[in-house]
């Protein structure tokens, strides 16, 4: 190959070179996509754990969301107050109170309160169980079936099976709502960390019934709705219902009912 050749040969690289630059140059204008600054600064802020507790589907959503203006500066519930302060000073916005929530499961049914109708030999699923006659081996058909569904897929070992019931460790709890969502029986809700009295059953089933199944049930009374001075109580389906944003937390409730279903915590 002599001098003429190699020079040739550069000079062709170098014109393809330039001629793919500007290709690419001209491709980066034309399908360039806009980013918000206040999106990607949320999103430096969010957690990352994708938990969708927000009610999206991960921390880019509710980025993109919050950044929008669609949904609020405190809408991760992982993150709590601190993480809400940083993205409302991204935002221009102000915070204001926050309520801690937990999740809480609405089940009373230990073992020694409950009855078995029969013995479940499977996968160690809640949602395996509930679709066996019934939707439960035990006599209560509402009642946490203690598998652990709940806890696999608890991210921060928030929740444990004790006698074969789902018992939450507020102190741990980040309110992600994982847990809600793959509970078969919709036993757990989210609730405010400072709610004292709490309605620990959902069973829909009547009085009679209730104490056939389990001696630790609520059995319809309304003792507790009628007894409510601030109308907190909501009385649906045989089970009542605290309402927090009306309950005073005057414990009357929890005095009235003659099953003591209305916890004290």
């Amino acid at each position: 190959m002599n001098t003429t050749e190699i020079i040739t040969a550069i000079v062709v690289l170098a014109i393809v070179a330039l001629v793919i630059g500007i290709i690419l140059s001209i491709a980066e204008k034309v399908f360039k996509v806009e980013v918000d600054e206040k999106e990607v600064a949320v999103r430096e802020e969010l957690p990352g754990s994708n938990c969708g507790g927000c009610g999206y589907a991960g921390c880019d959503a509710l980025a993109a969301a919050i950044a929008k203006g669609e949904a609020p500066v405190t809408g991760c519930p992982v993150g709590g107050k601190p993480v809400a302060e940083k993205i409302a000073a991204i935002m221009g916005e102000e915070v204001g109170e926050m309520e801690k929530m937990v999740a809480y499961v609405k089940c009373d049914g230990f073992c020694d309160n409950r009855q078995t109708d029969y013995n479940y030999y499977g996968i160690d699923s809640c949602v395996y169980a509930s679709k066996m006659p019934g939707s439960s081996p035990y006599a209560c058909k509402y009642g946490c079936l203690g598998f652990g569904s709940c806890v696999k897929v608890c991210d921060h070992g928030a929740i444990r099976i004790i006698d074969k019931k789902a018992v939450v460790d507020e102190s741990l709890c980040v309110a992600c709502g994982k847990c809600l969502r793959v509970c078969p029986h919709e036993l757990i809700e989210l609730i405010p960390a400072t709610s004292k009295y709490r309605v620990q059953c959902s069973s829909q089933a009547r009085g009679k019934d209730v104490k056939n199944a389990c001696t630790s049930g609520c059995i319809g009374c309304s003792l507790c709705k009628r007894n409510c001075p601030n109308d907190a109580i909501i009385f649906e389906n045989n089970i009542a219902k605290i309402d927090y944003s009306k309950c005073t937390q005057c414990g009357i409730c929890s005095e009235k009912c003659p099953v003591k279903i209305i916890k004290t915590y």
